[in-house]
């Protein structure tokens, strides 16, 4: 069995790639949970702990985390509360040792964030409006776009050729071409329709204190519509999400325009981003992490499942989309 990159990554190469920052650690050391990085509480002698990054090789290039780290910063100093990466007396944020990309972060506390709560929505919304305006005065040269090509047709034909099982080949490829086509109908943004983005915008990457959600790991941010960055949050039956939808949305425009024809995009959105996920297990199944942490994947139910999920996302994308009321 081949060696994976991550398997160098011992406790006293961590600490010595933190230390060679410049800082002394007092070797506590606790790995915490990631899959597609490795991150890890690292404690510092005569400070705070902080968190050490090691990006996983290969997938972003030093221009694209540069980018990142820029965006970070750029919200950090229009004070809005992100946890950027921490910056060395020449303003450096991104190093390197024994070949992998590293960052160091603050340690922040906090929660996710109660969806059920409107007031809580609003805030939300609030923030996401300010992290929007900021990026909209300027744009990504090297990050993603959020893009069916890559998330749907390409994710498509890997999991065919690669993990669909043969019975079950079929009913995939009909239906994610039936998606593919309904997606490509529905989802069609303009370049002023993009800005630059959270891009993985979830509760677990929201950290909830004292009535401030503190925004966390940029490093899926993206070229995309505002509603990217939105929709996540809705769940529930239609009138709880179009409720959810008001909230938002009112915080929001307090800070930011919001054009309601992004209204339509929310299911296709929600298209790629399942496909993206089955594949994104896919290509990390070489990771010994991911078969350790999602056992119940790649087995012939978790792909039936999959494809009933699919089923009724296609049902979505049909019916009318949510409304602002």
């Amino acid at each position: 069995m081949s060696e994976h990159p991550y398997d160098r990554l011992t406790p006293d190469m961590v600490i010595d790639a933190v230390e060679s920052t410049g800082r002394l650690s007092d070797a506590r050391l606790l790995a915490l949970n990631s899959y597609e990085n490795r991150v890890y509480q690292v404690g510092i002698e005569d400070g705070e702990p902080l968190i050490a990054k090691f990006y996983r090789p290969d997938r972003w290039t030093m221009a694209q985390i540069e980018e990142e780290h820029a965006f970070s910063l750029e919200l950090q100093a229009a004070d809005i509360s992100v946890v950027a990466p921490m910056a060395d007396e020449q303003g450096t944020t991104l190093h390197t040792y024994e070949g992998f990309q590293i960052a160091l972060f603050p340690r922040r506390g906090g929660y996710p964030p109660e969806l059920d709560n409107l007031d809580n929505m609003l805030i939300l919304g609030r923030t996401l409006g300010r992290i929007h305006a900021v990026g909209k005065a300027n744009s990504f040269e090297h990050r993603q776009r959020i893009d069916i090509d890559r998330m749907l047709a390409a994710n498509r034909e890997y999991l065919l050729e690669n993990f669909i099982p043969k019975e079950l080949e079929p009913a995939y490829s009909s239906l994610t071409a039936d998606l593919l086509q309904a997606v490509t109908e529905q989802y069609q943004p303009a370049p002023e329709d993009e800005t630059r983005v959270h891009g993985d915008c979830h509760v677990g990457n929201i950290l909830w204190r004292d009535d401030v959600a503190h925004f966390v790991d940029l490093d899926d941010c993206s070229t995309a519509p505002a509603m990217q960055d939105l929709w996540m949050f809705l769940n529930g039956e239609r009138h709880e999400r179009e409720l959810q939808l008001c909230e938002l949305i009112e915080g929001y425009e307090e800070f930011c325009d919001f054009d309601a024809r992004q209204l339509r995009w929310v299911e296709p959105l929600r298209t790629l981003r399942l496909v993206n996920y089955a594949a994104w297990l896919a290509r990390r199944w070489d990771d010994p992490a991911f078969p350790r942490a999602f056992t119940w994947f790649n087995t012939e139910r978790y792909w039936a499942e999959h494809i009933l999920e699919l089923r009724e996302q296609m049902a979505a994308l049909q019916e009318e989309p949510l409304r602002l009321l």
